[in-house]
């Protein structure tokens, strides 16, 4: 692809990030307008706070957090679009993956949304999605993904969420999906304790197949796949009673969230490592959790 292209690529990349999170907030939103019962169900319904992020290097975004809805205990949905010079160390981590040139020309591009939501009712799953845009001057590739994370398991919750992921890759490529979810199975094990962080989903990364069109329309699909895979899950259960048994089972599963994404998560890593908000990079962390 021609510099022109990369650059017109990259624009629409980025357009299509901020397009999906502005799709994902209204049905969230709608979501807490429609919560009817229920122990919030009397609060005012929640909404996002918007905040702008940056990154000192070069590069921004938006960083959207709702905390203590009626359905939402806390999610949020951050889109940026960041670039620059990549440190010696994220060069590294680079050129271990493959990505040539790194030593010679270390600029970096790159753009995408990353969402997690953490549930006020214990039946509710909490769950993460991402779609991104990696470009260097050698190299561009797409990835992402998503990965359900309930605490309290339900076959027909995780049959449905990969069904609607297994259609959005099948309609694309029919070995996406079983690559895909393995991937997710070993990405998201936590080894030092032995399990998964939830019931998987897909996870992709370096996707480059040498047809950047077909690439970035499977990462919209999966993009466009996350509200069917999710919304119908919450809707079933956000009415639900729940136990203070079961709130305690919930903490101690969000334990678990936090200790993979502070020691494993690649992308917390290198947010952190190339200069980004903080506080956008650990907003996946839980508000309360607990360690039995």
């Amino acid at each position: 692809m021609t510099a022109t292209g990369d650059e017109a690529l990259k624009a629409r990349a980025a357009d299509w990030f901020a397009t999906l999170r502005d799709r994902i907030v209204a049905g969230f939103e709608a979501l807490e307008d429609a919560q009817a019962t229920g122990p919030f169900a009397g609060r005012p319904a929640g909404r996002f706070t918007v905040t702008p992020t940056t990154r000192p290097g070069g590069g921004g975004g938006l960083m959207s957090v709702m905390r203590d809805g009626r359905v939402f205990e806390k999610v949020g949905v951050n889109i940026s679009t960041v670039h620059g010079a990549l440190a010696e160390r994220a060069q590294q981590a680079m050129a271990a993956r493959g990505v040539p040139g790194m030593a010679g020309d270390p600029r970096f591009w790159a753009s995408g949304i990353s969402l997690v939501a953490h549930m006020q009712n214990p039946h509710c799953p909490a769950v993460h999605m991402n779609t991104r845009m990696f470009w260097t001057p050698h190299a561009a590739w797409f990835g992402g993904g998503a990965d359900l994370n309930p605490c309290i398991e339900q076959a027909e919750d995780t049959a449905h969420f990969h069904a609607v992921l297994k259609a959005a890759c099948d309609a694309h490529d029919d070995g996406y999906y079983p690559r895909f979810k393995a991937w997710a199975d070993e990405y998201f094990f936590i080894p030092h304790r032995g399990r998964a962080r939830g019931v998987g989903g897909i996870f992709f990364d370096d996707l480059d197949s040498g047809d950047r069109e077909a690439d970035f329309a499977f990462t919209r699909a999966v993009g466009e796949a996350f509200l069917p895979a999710f919304l119908p899950l919450i809707e079933a259960r956000r009415d639900l009673p729940w136990t203070e048994a079961e709130r305690d089972i919930q903490l101690i599963h969000r334990g678990l969230y936090a200790e993979y994404n502070l020691v494993y998560d690649r992308g917390t890593k290198f947010g952190l490592e190339t200069g980004h908000d903080a506080s956008a990079v650990l907003m996946s962390l839980p508000p309360l959790a607990k360690w039995p």
